[in-house]
């Protein structure tokens, strides 16, 4: 049987760009190919006006995606774009999921993940898998477990 299929906007710093393809890597041997619609070494952007890369590069991509990872590594938390993209995927109503790197220690994580992330999951491709589909609504450390305080997401009624 073909694995499933997922359009996904991978949310992250250039600088963690190698991180990637092993989540995408240990979604694939767990059922899910990622589409990812993030730019990256392999989709570089060489634009220089932050109007036209937010405009034209990064929000028509996270339309397209059906639900954003946010690969949370130590310099994630200051990252303006990241912290841009996730606000604009919970304004348009998508699946935001926070990652750990592999082998993290756990970090601060960026202040919009936050408050708008429907989950944070350790490197479990299980826990991955069922957030993304909506399954999994948890805040875990690193290693998987349960973080003490996580304020609660408002739906508008």
């Amino acid at each position: 049987m073909p694995n499933e299929i997922k359009n996904v906007f991978i949310s992250h710093r250039h600088e963690d760009d190698a991180g990637l393809d092993n989540v995408k890597s240990l979604l694939n041997k767990n059922g899910i190919d990622i589409r990812d619609g993030s730019i990256n070494s392999d989709k570089p952007n060489n634009a220089k006006n932050p109007d036209y890369i937010w405009n034209s590069i990064l929000k028509p991509r996270i339309d397209w995606a059906g639900a954003m990872i946010v690969y949370i590594t130590p310099g994630t938390k200051e990252s303006e774009w990241v912290n841009r993209e996730i606000e604009y995927a919970n304004k348009c109503d998508k699946t935001v999921v926070g990652v750990w790197e592999q082998g993290s220690n756990g970090c601060e994580v960026p202040e919009a993940l936050t408050k708008f992330g429907n989950a944070i999951v350790g490197w479990n491709s299980g826990k991955i898998i069922d957030a993304l589909n909506g399954d999994f609504n948890e805040f875990q450390n690193p290693d998987g477990s349960r973080c003490e305080q996580v304020p609660i997401r408002r739906h508008p009624c």
